[in-house]
């Protein structure tokens, strides 16, 4: 089985690497992340993939382009977390979902299905709607009980950690949880 990979971050891309090739799946990268916020972020998230990629001999296509002026007409009206989420899924997978089928691969995956952080079953469900609609399959499976095995790799490996899932209002939404709990601490 060939698949293409989207990768959020170099962190998150870590724990499905292994187990894709510990089942003895090809498996390809593709970063293409508009969703992130500052420029700076996206850099450094970047940066730290393409180390990774030079570490572990990866295979990966980039489509570096900042963004954030579609992420945000894209959510426009939609800032409700589950909503824009699903909107920000969308755009990752659709492009992950084409790239793929160009690339005559048998199916596509993301590293975001790592994250507790994530909302998992809404990413099945985007993920599989996009496929059906691309004509090629969505590989779902949950990584979760790897996120612990991904974060000491990446604490082994020096790579940069983000404190946040990427987007403007996710980092918002921790800023605000810090000032309530020193207003209340």
């Amino acid at each position: 089985m060939k698949l293409l990979m989207h990768i959020c971050c170099a962190n998150c891309s870590l724990y499905p690497l292994q187990s894709f090739l510990s089942k003895g799946i090809d498996v390809r990268g593709l970063w293409h992340n508009p969703n992130i916020h500052p420029s700076a972020e996206y850099l450094m998230r970047l940066e730290s993939l393409q180390r990774l990629e030079k570490l572990w001999n990866l295979d990966i296509e980039y489509i570096d382009h900042y963004g954030l002026e579609e992420f945000l007409m894209a959510v426009r009206d939609k800032e409700k977390e589950g909503e824009r989420c699903a909107i920000c899924y969308s755009m990752r997978l659709e492009e992950t979902a084409k790239t793929a089928k160009k690339m005559g691969l048998d199916g596509f995956t993301t590293s975001l299905l790592v994250s507790p952080y994530q909302k998992f079953d809404l990413l099945l469900n985007v993920g599989t709607e996009i496929g059906k609609r691309h004509s090629i399959a969505f590989y779902a499976e949950d990584f979760r009980p790897g996120w612990n095995i991904g974060m000491s790799i990446s604490r082994e490996l020096g790579l940069y950690r983000q404190k946040y899932c990427g987007c403007i209002f996710s980092e918002m939404e921790r800023f605000q949880r810090k000032l309530k709990v020193r207003s209340h601490g």
